[in-house]
């Protein structure tokens, strides 16, 4: 049996959906990539869970085996990285750069953006240091020369865990209005690419709105793309809108400083006749789903059931059954379906690196999809579609004008999702 918890998500792998993330970093200065490199080279010797290569059992399990060789640091291209193959060196984490920008490449099957950040965090703060010399830290920085703690390497025994039920669950059912959205990315042959646009909101101005209404930046964002869909999409008899928000639940499982990703979803079900309301109060209906559903019980059966599909995975017998395993077990393929996603990592310590930081943008899978990060003054925002029609985006903005907040606007960029090469 493989039982090693950061191989289970590489069985569901679709070139698609490849499970891999990129954080975009862009700096005040243009990269020194000799710098980088020996920065790279440095930060990777304190995350020995990160610095291995994917290689195949003789019982046909998934198995991460250390890798020596340098991590890989290159020039960002038009195009997508493999991760695992030869010009990475067999890592599953690589760094690209151009210009004044840094990709932080990896796959998600380790870790999450949470996990992420720590390898992210040690590579820019020893770069810095080169460039810059001696500058604040932040306090939870994973410096290279330090320990791996327990806490760190922390996976729960879900035998452990209690078993009481929840005082009530998310009954709201599917929304299939993106569904075909969905499927027609995945059979075009021909569409080969998905798309995001940079968003950059001045924090002060959007958590002093946050607080007139009431809200956090999960809720309001949620009722926003909400009011954006009710507009977007058309109104069809039986159907409903709704949306996930990601919710962290490693504190529930006492997993609080793991580097691994422990994530669950929010859901917020919406009618066609709430699209008349106010933002205020779509984000009261946000907020109070976020009361009903924040029960560390849901938390307990979510890692439960995360458990159950790798056991699924290790009962089958060759690759190809543990595949097919790992698709009718999926955690997250038999989440309730929702027509948006917000993921906000929450407020970043970025120690005094962040005086030499521009922007950050978390660049992932998924369509009608925010991924939000908090830089210095500004929150920055990678608005995420499969297709480049810019309608969407259009609409939300015009949400956002008619709050009152200020923002702008990036081009459309091409994500470039990292692909995996896999043995056998």
């Amino acid at each position: 049996m493989s039982r090693n918890p950061d191989t289970y998500l590489l069985y569901e792998y679709m070139e698609k959906i490849p499970f891999t993330v990129r954080f975009k970093v862009c700096l005040d200065e243009r990269v020194d990539e000799k710098l980088l490199s020996e920065a790279a080279q440095e930060a990777i010797e304190r995350f020995p869970y990160f610095r291995v290569q994917l290689g195949l059992d003789v019982e046909q399990n998934y198995t991460l085996e250390k890798n020596g060789r340098p991590i890989a640091v290159l020039p960002e291209k038009n195009e997508r990285l493999v991760l695992g193959s030869e010009e990475v060196n067999g890592h599953l984490f690589a760094i690209t750069y151009r210009d004044d920008c840094i990709w932080f490449n990896f796959s998600h099957a380790p870790c999450g953006a949470f996990g992420g950040l720590f390898w992210l965090k040690a590579t820019l703060y020893q770069y810095m240091l080169k460039k810059y010399g001696a500058l604040k830290a932040p306090a939870d920085i994973k410096l290279p020369g330090t320990p791996v703690t327990d806490g760190e390497l922390f996976f729960p025994d879900a035998e452990s865990l209690p078993t009481d039920e929840p005082i009530s669950r998310y009954t709201g059912g599917d929304c299939n209005l993106a569904l075909m959205r969905t499927l027609k990315y995945l059979v075009n042959p021909f569409q080969k690419q998905c798309y995001y646009y940079e968003i950059e909101i001045p924090s002060g101005a959007f958590m002093d709105y946050a607080k007139r209404i009431d809200g956090t930046p999960n809720t309001i964002l949620t009722a926003m793309m909400i009011k954006m869909c009710g507009k977007f999409f058309k109104e069809k008899k039986g159907t409903h809108l709704s949306a996930r928000i990601a919710d962290d639940y490693r504190s529930d499982i006492g997993a609080e400083e793991s580097y691994r990703d422990f994530v669950r979803f929010i859901h917020v079900r919406y009618e066609w006749d709430m699209m008349g309301e106010t933002v205020e109060k779509l984000n009261m209906r946000a907020r109070g789903a976020i009361i009903s559903q924040n029960q560390p019980e849901l938390s307990w059966e979510r890692f439960r059931k995360l458990d159950k599909a790798h056991k699924s995975i290790d009962a089958a017998q060759g690759l190809k059954e543990k595949k097919a395993a790992a698709g009718k077990n999926s955690a997250f393929r038999s989440d309730p379906r929702d027509i948006l996603t917000i993921s906000y990592v929450g407020k970043t310590d970025w120690g005094e690196m962040d005086k030499h930081i521009k922007s950050m943008y978390t660049i992932t899978d998924g369509d009608f999809m925010l991924e939000v990060n908090a830089v210095g003054d500004k929150f920055c925002v990678s608005f995420q579609l499969l297709d480049n029609n810019r309608k969407p985006l259009d609409l939300f903005c015009d949400v956002l004008r008619g709050e009152g907040i200020p923002f702008t606007v990036s081009e459309m960029y091409t994500r470039y999702m990292p692909k995996i090469q896999f043995p056998g």
